[in-house]
């Protein structure tokens, strides 16, 4: 390959890739505080990524009912498809719908294109199944591009990352680890990071999450911090109002 190409085809990566290394956590919290979720100090955003899962967002669902808290869920398109009155039953009772992908891909190995089409999908099929526009986009892995910043920008979503997780996905975690790994980097205003759904995860992990968050909200609440969706806690910049047509991938290219 003449280096002239090689240059060209380096920069082309390096500009497709450099968006990732907000999946550093204390790079993103210093340097992109917005996308790592930090919002208003009065509270914190519970979110909840991978279902919706028969086997275990039900049990969320109720547990959060009994706990008065409401939350922001990042969904795949995929699970979404195969439980769609789910996905109903979740905004019913409150919560927040957000994208997190159809298939939980990392972006890195996907085109520019390939990525609208993907954030489009999901995004529509919230829309058609729930009624609920979603606002927020969350990478898998927490891995950005800029194929996803432009499909964001072109579908009026905001990416939101995180300022704390538990870990929740690996294997012999318990509701105490968890809540002590997020505990470590939360603080107020801070955006938390769990899983509903042992998809990707370790099987069964979603069991620890769920022991886990009734700790996380008794730590909040005497500290004075409302925990709630991240519509409640995060400012939405003012940009084009989201639309629901139009979108399909095979008729709006980025």
């Amino acid at each position: 390959m003449p280096a002239g190409t090689a240059a060209v085809l380096a920069a082309v990566l390096l500009a497709h890739a450099a968006p990732s290394l907000a999946a550093i956590s204390a790079l993103r919290r210093r340097a992109f505080p917005d996308l790592a979720g930090v919002g208003a100090p009065t509270g914190i955003a519970l979110t909840f990524d991978d279902g919706p899962d028969r086997e275990s967002t039900p049990a969320f669902l109720r547990l959060l009912a009994e706990m008065d808290v409401r939350a922001t869920f990042f969904l795949l398109g995929r699970m979404l498809d195969a439980d769609p009155g789910l996905g109903r039953e979740t905004v019913a009772q409150g919560h927040e719908v957000a994208v997190h992908g159809w298939d939980h891909r990392c972006l890195l190995w996907r085109t520019p294109w390939s990525t609208y089409r993907e954030i489009a999908r999901t995004r529509d099929r919230i829309v058609e199944v729930t009624g609920a526009v979603p606002q927020w986009y969350r990478p898998p892995y927490g891995v950005l591009t800029a194929g996803a910043l432009s499909a964001c920008r072109r579908l009026a979503l905001l990416p939101r990352l995180w300022t704390a997780w538990g870990r929740d996905w690996e294997a012999g975690r318990n509701a105490t680890a968890i809540q002590r790994t997020v505990i470590r980097t939360l603080g107020a205003g801070g955006t938390v990071l769990l899983h509903d759904s042992d998809c990707t995860s370790a099987p069964g992990s979603w069991r620890a999450t769920l022991r886990a968050v009734p700790g996380l909200v008794e730590w909040a609440r005497p500290r004075g911090l409302d925990v709630g969706p991240l519509r409640r806690h995060h400012r939405l910049d003012h940009g084009p109002k989201p639309s629901v047509t139009g979108s399909t991938p095979g008729r709006n290219p980025p």
